[in-house]
């Protein structure tokens, strides 16, 4: 929906100005739900908060199919649960996140949030090819092209639906009798200053990481190299793969040296292929180092995740997981129009080096601010 939103409200003849207003408020509002989950969420059942989100999502849907005045579209966008972009801000995250941490401890828990990670980066690439399916409509089922746009929003409230139909009979707290089984929820407190510490230091690596999102990247080597898009989209899909596979081996780096050391230390030389990359004399030299890179760089989402449900008391899980999340998806919305300015200056490298020299900042930020925290038996 992501990719499609924009193409749907130009069709209704909406302007471009409009089209940035709608997609500003549904991240705002976004931001704004994930943020109220970890402030008041607490206060109700998690798997009752989730059914509700899923029925949220199913309306937002129904709501940008069936409107197409601007007021009202807006307002749908505010409330609703799209998100224009690939962050981590939404709804269910702080709520599913908690619940994962309390179905399991130590590795097991990073292993489980591995394959969480990677199943949501599998089904958003299926979501993205699927952005294609309103044109094959148009080729191949003579729809109107705006009829298949709108039947994309019903498509995803009926998404919706199923996900509800999935949490249907979800308990109400976490089963399992463990210790660390999942108590009632609570608002930030004993955590608190953790929890900023960590949300300021994700912030500044989601602000470099945006410095070089991949449209960006597939710019400078066309620019710098003469990368054609096929070239690109060849060069993204391995990426994307080394990607993965990095997240499925984290689980067993951390069970070596810890949840922090695997987080920092496998960050740092991302980093420094990254910097090395942009001042690379070839292109055989920076696809390599880029690759190494991209071999490394994803290590740090399932340990990350598991580390901030590690440091917090079990009960402010749910809170933490907002107030660490939604920074760092607002940082990372800052920083491409920074990039794209440094591009248009001529200046096509220094957005790889920057992001590469604020990253290796971040790394040794966060080594060094929580290093009596590294939860190496987690």
């Amino acid at each position: 929906m992501a990719v499609l939103l924009p193409a749907y409200l130009l069709s209704i003849g909406l302007g471009t100005l409009e089209v940035g207003i709608v997609s500003t408020a549904t991240m705002l509002g976004s931001a704004l739900a994930t943020l109220a989950v970890g402030a008041w969420g607490y206060r109700f059942a998690g798997a009752r908060l989730l059914r509700c989100a899923a029925l949220l999502m199913a309306a937002t849907g129904l709501g940008f199919a069936g409107l197409s005045s601007f007021w009202p579209l807006l307002v749908v966008a505010l409330v609703g649960t799209l998100n224009p972009s690939s962050g981590d801000v939404s709804v269910f995250l702080p709520l599913e996140h908690a619940r994962l941490a309390a179905a399991a401890q130590g590795h097991a828990r990073t292993a489980l949030f591995a394959r969480y990670s990677l199943v949501g980066a599998l089904c958003a690439a299926l979501g993205a090819l699927a952005a294609a399916v309103p044109d094959w409509l148009v080729r191949h089922g003579g729809l109107a092209r705006l009829d298949a746009l709108r039947g994309m929003f019903a498509v995803y409230a009926a998404i919706g639906l199923a996900v509800f139909w999935l949490y249907r009979n979800l308990p109400a707290h976490a089963q399992g009798g463990n210790a660390d089984s999942m108590p009632v929820a609570a608002p930030l407190g004993p955590s608190r200053g953790v929890v900023v510490r960590l949300a300021a230091l994700f912030s500044v690596d989601a602000f470099a990481g945006g410095l070089t999102v991949n449209a960006l990247m597939s710019l400078w080597l066309l620019e710098r190299f003469g990368f054609s898009l096929t070239q690109a989209g060849v060069f993204f899909f391995w990426t994307g793969l080394l990607g993965a596979a990095s997240q499925l081996a984290a689980p067993v780096v951390a069970q070596r040296i810890g949840l922090l050391n695997t987080m920092v230390f496998t960050h740092l030389p991302a980093n420094a292929c990254l910097v090395l990359a942009a001042l690379a004399p070839s292109l055989p030299v920076a696809l390599g180092l880029l690759m190494v890179r991209s071999a490394l760089s994803s290590m740090d989402v399932p340990t990350r995740t598991a580390y901030v449900m590690a440091v917090v008391t079990p009960a402010e899980r749910s809170a933490a997981a907002s107030f660490t999340a939604v920074p760092r998806s607002l940082a990372a919305a800052i920083s491409p129009t920074l990039s794209g300015a440094l591009f248009a200056a001529g200046w096509i490298s220094l957005p790889l080096i920057a992001c590469g020299l604020l990253k290796i900042t971040y790394d040794l930020a966060l080594w060094r601010a929580m290093r009596r925290n590294r939860l190496d038996g987690q």
